[in-house]
């Protein structure tokens, strides 16, 4: 139970993380008070109206008042860039620090590839007598 509230606490706090630090816009189009179009990623399409305006001054007129009643609405949410690191003023000494600290890191990871026996060519010593026998010494 409490590995599993640990695993979804540290889920929301990442999220958290990446949703205060993420930039977003969203345009919206209102015509009157209907929503007629929104977009997260691009810009939003105005009114159709523009293509269908005749000649006529009539119809000009009607469009042009049904025109002042459409706007568009953009709302900008700005990240925070608090979390950026800057590697401008880093000086000579942490500069060696880090670069000393990743080599002996990456180089503590590197392995054998085979179990290296140094014994492996000799043979044991020729078995005379068994001195646990005689010495009547035996491990229990």
């Amino acid at each position: 139970m409490k590995e599993t509230f640990q695993k979804i606490m540290s889920s929301v706090m990442a999220l958290i993380v990446l949703f205060s630090t993420m930039s977003f816009s969203l345009d919206m189009h209102f015509c009157g008070d209907h929503l007629v179009d929104f977009s997260l990623f691009e810009n939003v399409d105005t009114c159709t109206m523009k293509a269908k305006m005749s000649t006529s001054s009539k119809d000009c007129a009607m469009m042009e008042t049904e025109m002042d009643c459409c706007t568009d609405v953009e709302v900008i949410q700005q990240g925070q860039d608090d979390l950026k690191i800057s590697f401008d003023q880093i000086t000579f000494d942490q500069h060696a620090f880090v670069v000393s600290f990743v080599y002996s890191y990456i180089n503590l990871f590197e392995g054998i590839d085979e179990n290296i026996v140094p014994f492996k060519d000799y043979a044991p010593p020729p078995l005379i007598r068994d001195i646990q026998i005689l010495d009547q010494t035996f491990l229990i």
